[in-house]
């Protein structure tokens, strides 16, 4: 089986753009995957690989859940305290990874994961959830799927990540070939093999800064990922984004969506 190497300084340069760039999931999504996984107030959910902890603030926030945050990187962990701190919540935050899941971490009703699970052990990772997730509990993997872009700003960034940032891209094109297994497959050879997907579908308009920064919270075009190649990165892409958006106005429709995975 393929992976990803771990690094957990992989995401340093990106905590600045995380939280303000990315699309936020949605709080219906949020809710609805609450109902279905029957959460219930002050139950445990573990956010592993939080990265900013948009989900872990929005389980803390909407549904009143007893939320551990957990993530390699300190910058990130300090966008989770700053976040919580805005929001109202109280959060227990974590430095560490999926290869630090032991007991002391409690007993858990829910680990949810945003974009993380494919830089795990996958099934180290499930088998480690196994002993922590309480009967009736779930593993839930949230992902957003562009479904329109007007222009293509991916098809922008895709040669221009390829040209300035080779290396990272190489781990992102692995994780879109066929030698790399899909989470689901992961999910049906484990424990947690009762999937289920919940989906929400909703419409942006995203500018060229929006884009920018957005591409600059990706690992593969991060600043540390382009070094001393990120000026002149930045350049090109503003240049072909402006060209594509004379207006500097994207479309997008975006499917932000939670699997769940609960045992038989």
């Amino acid at each position: 089986m393929i992976t990803v190497p771990f690094e957990a300084r992989r995401f340093q340069s990106t905590a600045a753009y995380y939280l303000r760039y990315r699309i936020p999931y949605p709080d219906r999504l949020i809710a609805r995957v609450a109902e279905r996984s029957g959460l219930k107030r002050g139950d445990h959910v573990l956010d592993l690989g939080c990265g900013p902890g948009q989900l872990g603030i929005a389980f803390a926030r909407l549904q009143g859940a007893a939320v551990t945050a957990m993530d390699p990187e300190p910058e990130m962990l300090a966008e989770v305290e700053a976040g919580a701190q805005k929001a109202g919540v109280d959060i227990t935050i974590r430095q560490g990874s999926s290869y630090d899941l032991g007991p002391d971490i409690g007993k858990l009703h829910l680990c949810v994961m945003g974009r993380s699970f494919h830089w795990m052990d996958r099934p180290a990772t499930l088998e480690a959830l196994d002993r922590l997730i309480e009967p009736g509990g779930a593993v839930v993997l949230f992902h957003d799927k562009s479904v329109l872009a007007e222009p293509d700003w991916r098809g922008i960034v895709e040669p221009l990540a390829q040209t300035y940032s080779p290396e990272r891209n190489a781990d992102r094109l692995l994780r879109k070939s066929k030698a790399w297994a899909p989470h689901e497959a992961m999910l049906l050879a484990s424990p947690f093999r009762n999937l289920e997907r919940i989906g929400i579908v909703s419409e942006y308009t995203r500018d060229i800064e929006d884009i920018v920064g957005r591409v600059f919270s990706m690992s593969s075009t991060s600043p540390q990922a382009l070094g001393d190649k990120a000026a002149d990165f930045e350049a090109a892409l503003r240049a072909e984004l402006l060209a594509a958006a004379p207006d500097g106005k994207f479309r997008e429709i975006v499917e932000a969506n939670g699997l769940l995975a609960f045992r038989d």
